[in-house]
């Protein structure tokens, strides 16, 4: 698992597919390679001060650290955008909630291959 850096992945997670849960929310897509899964990790300022939004962002990380490898699958860019919430929640029901949000972005098939610019007839755009 790599971490996500560049604003632009983010924003292209933006646009894919939402799955909520009562800690965090969790945003994907599906990247065009096959490279291993990515995740990023945002926490605005509306949750806390810097102490606290560090916490959420240290308890994020570490519920993907250990989220079983084959959960998060290659060519996905995954973000995890923090609420107030996950600074009560125990660490097992964080992982649940992770368990559970990944289910539902995979299971319902939301993740597509993206498809190339082009018009309704599959034609490339020139």
């Amino acid at each position: 698992m790599e971490r996500m850096r560049q604003r632009a992945d983010y924003l292209a997670a933006a646009a894919g597919a939402k799955a909520s849960a009562g800690a965090f929310m969790l945003q994907a897509r599906r990247r065009p390679d096959t490279g291993p899964p990515r995740v990023g990790f945002t926490v605005s300022k509306k949750v806390g001060n810097a102490v606290e939004r560090n916490r959420v962002r240290r308890r994020l990380r570490e519920m993907a650290r250990l989220a079983p490898a084959d959960r998060m699958r290659a060519g996905h860019d995954y973000v995890l955008i923090g609420r107030r919430a996950a600074l009560a929640l125990p660490f097992a029901r964080l992982a649940a909630e992770l368990d559970g949000a990944l289910d539902s972005l995979h299971r319902e098939h939301r993740l597509r291959r993206p498809q190339p610019a082009g018009d309704q007839n599959g034609e490339q755009a020139r």
